[in-house]
């Protein structure tokens, strides 16, 4: 399956290895025809009609392959990919929507919640489709190599894009953890040190190798998530006006059920690109897909997830803002007054605070693992050499996440930036050329035409799709660094590897 022909493995022939046994040599072989026919499929500079016989047989042999194996990768059910997915986005960025309604107003707010929803569920049921036609994908790499013409380029510029995304994201759990410990401590202890530690918890967690394993700890994280958003919305509630327990008093709470002409349109942008960035999440799709038992099952985890969500954030974005008005803060935990408020709901937020990084961990150690060792026993088996290989890529991301995370002071801002440029293409772009894509390769050139109405709506849309991720790279970044010089000019920018407390 090495499709950017990246040759990271130790270089030696395994048949002369002398635990190599000729049923390891058949299976050697059953994947190199397998990678064969990947490289058959996007030799030809196309994509694949739909066949769902040879993507059955092409999963049964890989699953067939593992059968011997110690460690088993295609074992994961639709439910336990469902609780990954809700590990991913049901997580502390919920509790920046009432701050995003406070911008754009109430309506519009709940209107763009659903349209944004409904996209991603469209682009994420795409993915899937694409991934049927070639099984042999095991990540967006793969997936960006396939779409523009099995061009090496596009894997690797891909692939730079794809483990700086996940590293930025672990980075921000980095801080987010330290944020949390100096909310609960008062800011006992060097921030710098909070970091390290929430660091190091998070690498303990990313050491299971498969995602089966994960999502264990995925549901656990999902129900404290679920669990603290309604208590910070319960508490929201209960304490009534913000303006009576504490606050800078400006009037009684308001909201607004349309946007004030007076936002602007960078702050506008800004909470809009909050929530898409919210519900981007399918850089990590394909990923999941190649370790379903039953891959064709993938759009119940997904549709179920999108559901909750809507749901979800809804819910607690309209009622949170309701209460605080324009006391709102980002996350909301901040518009709470009580600080025994604050701290209990906060502290429920602490097992996706460790496990989103964890995700985002683990999808990029398998990216390197995989292609370091594919061919050797050290992939799927209990072998020194597999483990503390995976335990260093693993240990060598954690550490270079902290490091960014600590040495740019404008973190937050930079994170906006690089989703702007990264999701334009992740959550839009890709998928907007593999629907147009697969059309091709089932109708012709002409499938617009050739498909009555329906083919001209999917093109359109998709062109739209498109369209909308190149707004994303150009709009999205423009606001994304506007506020970075907004906040350089206020001094809002402290010092690389400061101690100063960042509690809310």
């Amino acid at each position: 399956m090495a499709f950017n022909n990246m040759d990271l493995s130790n270089g030696d022939d395994r048949r002369d290895d002398p635990v190599y046994s000729d049923k390891d040599e058949s299976k050697l072989k059953d994947l190199e025809d397998l990678e064969g026919q990947g490289r058959r499929r996007s030799s030809h500079h196309h994509v694949t009609a739909v066949d769902s016989s040879s993507t059955s047989e092409s999963v049964g042999r890989q699953i067939e392959m593992e059968s011997e194996n110690s460690i088993k990768y295609r074992t994961c059910s639709w439910q336990k990919t469902a609780a990954l997915l809700f590990s991913e986005y049901i997580c502390l960025a919920i509790m920046s929507f009432p701050w995003s309604y406070s911008l754009l107003g109430l309506v519009p707010g709940l209107i763009l919640t659903i349209v944004i929803a409904a996209i991603v569920l469209y682009t994420s049921l795409t993915v899937w489709k694409f991934c049927l036609r070639h099984p042999e994908i095991r990540d967006v790499c793969d997936v960006g190599q396939y779409l523009f013409f099995n061009s090496k380029i596009v894997w690797w510029v891909t692939a730079v894009m794809f483990l700086l995304n996940n590293t930025f994201i672990q980075g921000l759990h980095c801080l987010v953890g330290a944020e949390y410990l100096n909310t609960m401590t008062d800011g006992a202890v060097c921030t710098i040190a909070f970091s390290f530690i929430m660091a190091m918890i998070s690498f303990f967690f990313s050491l299971p190798r498969t995602f089966s394993a994960l999502s264990r700890i995925a549901t656990f994280s999902a129900f404290f998530t679920f669990v603290s958003v309604i208590l910070a919305t319960v508490f929201a509630g209960i304490e009534g006006e913000p303006s009576k327990t504490g606050y800078t008093n400006t009037g009684p709470a308001k909201f607004i059920v349309v946007a004030d002409p007076k936002t602007g349109f960078v702050n506008g942008m800004s909470a809009f690109l909050n929530i898409s960035y919210t519900f981007i999440g399918q850089i990590t799709l394909p990923s999941f897909i190649a370790e379903m038992k039953e891959p064709q099952d993938f759009w119940k985890s997904v549709t179920v997830v999108t559901i909750a969500e809507v749901i979800v954030f809804s819910l607690v974005g309209a009622v949170i803002y309701v209460y605080t008005g324009q006391y709102t803060t980002a996350p909301a935990f901040g518009s709470l007054s009580n600080e025994l408020y604050k701290k209990i709901s906060f502290s429920f937020m602490i097992p996706t605070l460790i496990f989103l990084g964890v995700l985002y961990a683990s999808v990029s150690a398998r990216f390197i693992f995989f292609r370091i060792f594919e061919g050797t026993r050290h992939k799927a088996n209990h072998t020194v050499v597999g483990w503390a290989s995976w335990a260093g890529i693993l240990f060598a991301l954690w550490i270079a996440a902290w490091i960014v995370a600590e040495v740019i002071p404008f973190f937050s801002d930079l994170l906006s930036i690089m989703s702007s440029l990264f999701d334009s293409f992740f959550g839009f772009i890709f998928w907007g050329v593999a629907y147009l894509r697969m059309r091709y390769a089932d109708h012709g050139p002409r499938f617009y035409a050739v498909r009555g109405i329906r083919g001209w709506l999917g093109a359109i849309l998709n062109v739209f799709l498109i369209l909308t991720g190149l707004f994303f790279l150009t709009g999205g970044t423009y606001a994304s660094v506007d506020s970075v010089v907004v906040s350089y000019r206020k001094g809002a920018f402290g010092k690389p590897f400061t101690c100063a407390s960042n509690a809310i």
